[in-house]
């Protein structure tokens, strides 16, 4: 419960309601409301906001999201503070004040996580190179390689399955490998990817995380050499994208100090063996106070085919937490439009990023699915609500797209209530997608 707001609702110690949602998660019943405190007077104009006493300033509050009611309702941006928190208790539009302090005092369900634990002694540790040799049995077992260097099957000395990440030492500066050090040993979450520690031993540069049986997201939606390899289902590709905006929303708003991660794309999204997403490489993330919403950057960054317009291009707005819900939209929008490269339709990987093919399909209420199978009514709603909210995504001005928090409840809401937003004025840039790079390229 939020005891601030129960014990006086006109003066809040705190800002949003943050759940981690490493250990928690909301239970069935849970929606959020906002409270807007010092409003205009003349703001009363639509019942849907209810207003509350709070002495002489104007207060109001109302059912939503906050980035869902300031785009429904303009004019509460007058309103100096803004509060989001989720409740258990349904409004039936009587006794405002008598609502909230009966919600505000019954607080709301979570459910609880229990997670598998390592030994204290094997977390944020710095190993010897004849440490690293050792848990990977002299570099036995490959799981992958790419631009950055070699990764490797390894073993803690808890018998705790690892991957080793072996960086080139001709990459770079080494900025890399401080950013992804500095960056994710902040995190501990669920849809996180858990680092162990790291080897910096001369030139010899390693980063030790959890081992993840299923590897990369992008080997199940493009199925690149393995025959075997099934296609995921609606459902499961739901739960997936579902995750990493959980991720996300932790990396924005639930550290200390906000993370940006600047990378997201299948590559860098790990499963496990329950297929659980896990975002992972940080080398290109950026930290930042939590309070400052735009950030200064000398230089683009990013994955062509992701990178959000804003970070080329300045004139498209500051580099900000929604140039990761770009990524994170050109994402869901691969998820759901590989069916048709998989089926051959596309020339290369960056025609399924194309939003014009996905807005046809929309218009003329056909399914999205283009791989020959039929669609039963739950999974067509799915895809609908996956495309839906990737295109709110990759809207061309970060104003224009949602929060994270907000692409979450868009995700487990309704499809009636989601509106198809308007075309993007910019499309992806042509060209294949590099396999495995984690790139950074100039402004232009």
């Amino acid at each position: 419960m939020r005891p601030d707001l129960a014990l006086n609702v006109c003066s809040p110690q705190f800002e949003d309601t943050y759940l981690s949602h490493n250990l928690f998660q909301y239970g069935p019943s849970v929606f959020n409301i906002t409270i807007f405190y010092n409003c205009s007077s003349s703001s009363y104009i639509d019942t849907t906001v209810v207003p509350i006493k709070c002495g002489h300033e104007n207060t109001l509050f109302s059912d939503g999201a906050e980035d869902e009611l300031l785009r429904s309702f303009p004019w509460l941006e007058m309103c100096e503070k803004h509060v989001q928190v989720p409740l258990d208790v349904v409004y039936y539009g009587e006794g405002g004040d008598d609502f909230l302090n009966q919600a505000f005092a019954s607080g709301f369900l979570v459910n609880y996580t229990v997670l598998h634990t390592v030994p204290d002694d094997e977390t944020q540790k710095r190993y010897k190179f004849s440490e690293v040799k050792k848990m990977t049995d002299s570099f036995k077992v490959k799981l992958g390689e790419g631009g950055f260097g070699v990764v490797y099957k390894g073993e803690l000395p808890s018998g705790y399955p690892v991957a080793v990440k072996m960086l080139n030492s001709s990459k770079g500066n080494g900025q890399d490998f401080i950013n992804e050090v500095s960056s994710i040993s902040r995190t501990s979450h669920v849809n996180v990817v858990t680092f162990f520690g790291f080897c910096l031993e001369g030139t010899k540069k390693a980063l030790i995380y959890e081992f993840m049986h299923n590897g990369s997201l992008d080997k199940f939606i493009h199925k690149k050499g393995l025959e075997a390899t099934p296609l995921l289902s609606w459902d499961n590709l739901w739960k997936i994208g579902l995750g990493i905006a959980r991720g996300l929303e932790y990396l924005h708003r639930g550290c200390n100090t906000r993370i940006l991660h600047f990378d997201i794309k299948p590559h860098n999204i790990l499963l496990d063996e329950n297929f659980c997403p896990k975002i992972s490489d940080f080398g290109l993330a950026k930290l930042c106070p939590r309070r400052e919403s735009i950030i200064s950057m000398s230089d683009a960054r990013g994955t062509i085919g992701y990178v959000a317009p804003e970070v080329c291009n300045r004139h498209f707005g500051g580099i900000s937490h929604k140039s990761d819900v770009y990524s994170y939209g050109m994402l869901l929008l691969e998820m759901v439009g590989v069916r048709k490269n998989i089926d051959g339709e596309a020339g290369d990987t960056s025609e399924v990023y194309f939003p014009d093919w996905i807005y046809k399909r929309l218009e003329q209420g056909g399914d999205l699915r283009t791989d020959g199978g039929e669609m039963v009514t739950e999974e067509k709603e799915i895809a609908r609500t996956m495309t839906v909210v990737g295109l709110w995504c990759v809207q061309t001005i970060p104003q224009d797209r949602p929060t994270i928090s907000r692409v979450i409840d868009m995700l487990e809401g309704n499809i009636n209530f989601l509106e198809i937003p308007p075309k993007p004025a910019l499309h992806s840039p042509t060209g294949s997608v590099p396999e495995f790079s984690t790139s950074s390229f100039q402004s232009v």
